[in-house]
């Protein structure tokens, strides 16, 4: 019987392995233009699938082995306009698209470079137009990219305006390398980025990469925990103008206004926006007063595009910097400011108005893409950013001889030493560069890109006197200090694409980076010429995706970066003190599988650093709290990622971050001094195997979208943080699933639970073709919690006193906004 069973069994396998042979067909075809030409090397592949193909060089394509289904055929060259068909596969299907022959595809060369896809072996997440268009009510880029995996982000005023930050798998915004069609946008001293000085910036953006990791070879600053690559508006072939009025809770109030011409001729287009945003901001006087605009004008020849782009932002904000002291959270006192507090001549605490933050920053792009043939392209960019500004303070009892100024001798002969007085601090600089990117297809199985840039910048840095009450020898508008900077950055990378086999693809990415600096040090006296230090870097990395089957992708890659120390790096030290470059070797691998219905992803990685730069309270050889090299670190976890159609009213979707973030061994400095402030000396302890500052284990957001109806989009966003240690000395405990028992949370974010609620409605009728309204209702449940923080501890005697200060967030609040399509 037995026997029987087996054999009735096999029958029943061999049957069903013939039954799934014999309902596989094949998909093959030749691409030509409307004119007849062929197209080789054109891509061609099915939506919401991840299987994909190169034509050949005489444009002939295949896929075999298809399962009889409804596929959607997506077919695009570089100009050419991309082609949508829906395909019924049986058997054997032979189809052959013919493509219309068009410049504007060539614009995707530009931001082609800084990009991956999934033949690269990275992790990274693109955010469409769409998806943006219908976030944004006028909050900073990085409230845009919240809900993205391993990000969490911040904001000084409490509400997403103004200035905020990123982070991204713990590494804040000095260490995430930002592009805007390519060209670099992070400062080259600081290396962080401002997106307070582009306001609305989101509002000229047509689509976003997020590379988590090392990523590919990208302009400017190194990535030691992701790429955040901008692409601005493309062609929009008919004239349009658009209106969108926002306004909300901490008399929030933006508007926008956003015109184009259309493909003129089928040659020229201009595009143009203005938009003007003000806040009072949760935080007392944390306010905002934002103006920008975005003009872009192109040239569309019938094998070259010539690009103009130019950006402007200006911002003032009140500062709110010093954050929320812990006890005044405690205290339910979450709003308070410190900023321009000082006491009067009656003893009563007073605000300076002006406590301000003012800059303005022009950015200008110029673009020339040129496809020489089917296989060659050419990208070349020239760039220019102007920043200028300051930002003003009262200070109370400064010395003078801090000022350069002499002491006061009063008709009594009595001497005074120090004044209240408001100063400037101001920072004028110029960002220049060029850069190249060069395709060139050699066979549907292997492809290379050459590209590199060269940038160049000059700082002045400088402080003025606008007042003082006791006058000295000042006089107003007085510099008492000045210093400049210089900082040459110029690299070079060689990208391939190679197909050993079907299905596979390997990426190398090779790129060298030299690094020139030179500035003024942190006493002149030290060292009153200019000095100099230099870097030359080589940065490989390497990638493999392999297709399981059409639905399912493997993927892992390694690479290499290194990172050059930051301004206050070099200037608070002297070449005995100055601390070495950062390095970090990073493995990422993970799966993809997707279908129309569902996407599903998880990525491992292994984030291994040397010489990390951290801040451990020493004081080095010239005074100053400089970061420290610490020689072994890492970042361990696994990203999930998860989208479901569950059907046509609801998508479910959402991401977990689980992550283990260590330093092998840290040294922590605490000053210390006698109870009567005569001795001063340094306490030193040491930690082992201690977790990274700002490095939550768990990072977790849930979407649930809500489609009742046509038009209409209700969205409910979860996002969870947990803890967040303020320093670099807290849970030494090596058990990666312990979150918050048996650890000191003395100096630390506390976790973090936030629901965010989002409608969206579209309207079209007959006098106005769109109408969009929009309400974001953020902190639905009004959770008390904060984002960001510092912390500080000195002895007195055998004391310990310790303070945090704390970004709060705000309560529920929210915006809403009609937009007006014309």
């Amino acid at each position: 019987m037995m026997n029987k069973h087996r054999m009735a069994f096999t029958f029943v396998g061999l049957f069903s392995l013939f039954g799934n042979v014999f309902s596989q067909s094949t998909l093959t075809g030749t691409i030509t233009s409307t004119k007849g030409d062929l197209i080789p090397f054109a891509a061609v592949g099915f939506r919401n699938s991840l299987t994909s193909t190169i034509a050949n060089a005489d444009g002939a394509y295949t896929f075999g082995t298809l399962k009889n289904g409804t596929y959607v055929l997506v077919t695009s060259c570089i100009g050419y306009l991309d082609r949508i068909d829906t395909l019924i596969i049986s058997n054997s299907v032979v189809f052959s698209p013919q493509l219309i022959s068009s410049n504007q595809q060539l614009e995707e060369a530009v931001v082609k470079a800084s990009r991956v896809d999934k033949g690269s072996g990275m992790a990274y997440n693109d955010v469409s137009a769409e998806t943006l268009k219908k976030q944004n009510l006028g909050q900073d880029a990085p409230y845009m990219l919240n809900s993205l995996p391993s990000v969490v982000v911040n904001s000084d005023a409490g509400n997403g305006i103004g200035y905020t930050g990123i982070r991204i798998r713990g590494t804040d915004g000095t260490r995430i390398n930002v592009t805007i069609n390519g060209v670099p946008v992070n400062d080259a001293e600081s290396q962080g980025t401002y997106f307070v000085d582009m306001p609305d910036l989101i509002s000229s953006v047509n689509n976003i990469q997020v590379q988590r990791g090392v990523g590919t070879s990208a302009n400017g600053a190194g990535a030691f925990g992701g790429s955040i690559n901008f692409q601005t508006n493309d062609l929009k072939v008919k004239p349009y103008t658009n209106l969108i009025s926002t306004a909300g809770s901490f008399n929030t109030l933006r508007n926008t206004l956003a015109v184009g011409t259309g493909l003129m001729d089928n040659k020229f287009a201009v595009d143009a926006r203005a938009s003007l945003i003000k806040s009072d901001g949760y935080i007392d006087r944390a306010s905002t007063d934002l103006a920008s605009y975005f003009v872009s004008a192109a040239y569309y020849a019938p094998k070259t595009v010539f690009k103009f782009i130019n950006f402007y932002g200006k911002e003032k904000t009140y500062q709110a910097w010093n954050y929320v002291s812990e006890d005044s959270i405690k205290n339910r006192n979450r709003t308070y400011n410190s900023c321009g507090e000082y006491t009067d001549a009656n003893g009563q605490t007073q605000y300076y108005k002006d406590e301000t933050d003012n800059y303005k920053q022009n950015n200008f792009q110029f673009h020339i893409i040129h496809q020489f043939n089917s296989r060659l392209n050419l990208n070349l960019t020239a760039h220019y950013t102007k920043g200028l500004g300051y930002y003003e303070q009262y200070r109370q009892a400064s010395s003078f001889s801090d000022y350069n100024l002499s002491n006061v001798i009063t008709p009594k002969n009595d001497t005074i030493t120090s004044t209240n007085l408001i100063r400037r601090l101001w920072l004028n600089n110029d960002f220049v560069g060029g850069i190249f990117n060069l395709y060139y297809t050699h066979s549907p199985s292997l492809a290379f890109t050459l590209g590199g840039g060269y940038n160049t910048y000059y700082g002045q840095h400088y402080g003025t006197i606008v007042w003082t009450q006791y006058a000295s020898d000042s006089y107003k508008d007085m510099q008492y200090y000045k210093n400049t900077a210089n900082k040459n950055d110029g690299n070079m990378y060689l990208k391939t694409n190679w197909k050993p086999i079907k299905n596979m693809n390997v990426f190398v990415d090779l790129q060298t980076r030299h690094v020139n600096y030179s500035f003024l040090g942190f006493n002149d006296s030290l060292s009153p010429n200019m000095q100099n230090q230099a870097y030359t870097f080589f940065n490989p990395k390497i990638g493999l995706s392999y297709d399981i089957h059409s639905n399912l992708n493997t993927y892992v890659s390694l690479s290499m970066a290194n990172k050059e120390p930051n301004r206050d790096d070099f200037v608070q030290s002297s070449p005995n003190s100055r601390p070495k470059p950062e390095q970090l070797l990073d493995l990422e691998a993970g799966m993809k599988y997707m279908t129309e219905k569902i996407y599903v992803a998880a990525n491992f990685f292994n984030m291994q650093y040397k010489d990390q730069l951290v801040l451990n309270g020493q004081i080095n050889n010239v005074g100053a709290y400089n970061r420290v090299n610490v020689p072994k670190s890492f970042r361990r976890g696994v990203e999930l990622e998860v989208n479901s159609v569950v059907n046509k009213f609801f998508n479910v979707g959402g991401n977990l971050t689980l992550s283990n973030n260590k330093i092998s061994t840290y040294t922590e400095y605490i000053d210390s001094s006698d109870v009567d402030y005569t001795i001063y000396t340094q306490n030193k302890q040491v930690y082992t195997n201690t977790d990274i500052a700002f490095s939550p284990k768990v990072i977790s957001a849930i979407i649930l979208t809500f489609k009742p109806f046509k038009d209409f989009e209700l969205t409910l966003t979860n996002k969870y943080v947990s803890r967040q240690f303020l320093d670099n000395t807290h849970n030494s405990e090596n058990n990666f699933f312990q979150l918050n028992n048996k650890i000191n949370t003395a100096k630390s974010i506390k976790p973090y639970y936030v629901l965010d609620l989002r409608m969206n409605y579209t309207l079209k009728t007959k006098f106005i073709p769109e109408i969009g309204f929009m309400l974001s209702v953020y902190n639905v449940l009004s959770s008390a919690y904060e984002t960001n923080g510092y912390t500080y501890s000195y002895y007195t005697g055998p004391t310990l006193n310790t303070f945090n200060f704390l970004a709060p967030s705000a309560p529920v609040n929210f915006l809403a906004g009609i937009s007006l399509k014309f």
